[in-house]
């Protein structure tokens, strides 16, 4: 059986999961700004300890490589690489915004026929999105984009589009079009690994241990 372990500290909401083959076994969170490098260590340790599996019958540590919180992608990150090392096991890294569009599929709330825009708040009117199919075909991949009423108007020309998460909120409000749609509530959560990592793993899709860093995209962005 395929054991990973999931951490995911890329905004407030601080969560660990067990995915065994594929499938979520438990999961443990908590929800407090600015407390996950005091709280990560300790979830993770009563997750294990609930599923009565120890950090030796793991397969592989999965983590949260971004975007997000700066401060919460190092702490993920660098607790996710430390296991690794000390256990001998693989990383295995996912998108923030892949983890929000797994939920939104998973819920069922969107028609298959329609786009799927996840947003995270990169502050001002400034987001980190992209845009995919219901089919997971990537139509634009992660960037940052500086929002204004005009932004998306070529494809909501022509397509249903779903907007989502904590930076879609300040284009609800610029939006005037008949084809965006809104969903509340959806957020990075490590219960939302599961395929994800699963299939990583099956396909040996590790990270360099030495060489990985979060995936911060603001940095990256503007040096392009």
């Amino acid at each position: 059986m395929i054991k990973i372990l999931c951490i995911e500290t890329s905004l407030e909401y601080c969560s660990v999961s067990l995915i065994q083959d594929g499938r979520v076994i438990d999961s443990e969170n908590i929800n407090i700004k600015k407390s996950h490098s005091e709280f990560i260590l300790v979830l993770i340790k009563t997750l294990l300890k609930r599923v009565k599996i120890s950090l030796n019958q793991l397969s592989a540590i999965a983590v949260n490589k971004g975007p997000g919180s700066y401060t919460g992608l190092r702490i993920g990150v660098s607790t996710a690489k430390g296991l690794c090392f000390s256990l001998d096991l693989p990383l295995i890294s996912v998108n923030s915004l892949d983890l929000m569009i797994n939920d939104v599929i998973k819920k069922d709330l969107v028609d298959s026929s329609s786009l799927l825009c996840p947003m995270i708040d990169a502050r001002r009117m400034e987001v980190y999105t992209k845009i995919v199919k219901f089919d997971l075909t990537v139509l634009k991949d992660t960037h940052a984009k500086i929002l204004s009423k005009d932004s998306f108007n070529s494809i909501l020309e022509k397509n249903r589009v779903n907007f989502f998460g904590n930076g879609s909120n300040k284009f609800q409000n610029l939006i005037k079009s008949k084809n965006a749609f809104f969903i509340e509530k959806i957020i990075p959560k490590s219960i939302n690994f599961d395929q994800i990592v699963h299939d990583k793993y099956l396909e040996k899709k590790f990270e360099d241990l030495i060489n990985f860093e979060p995936y911060y995209l603001k940095e990256y962005y503007f040096k392009n």
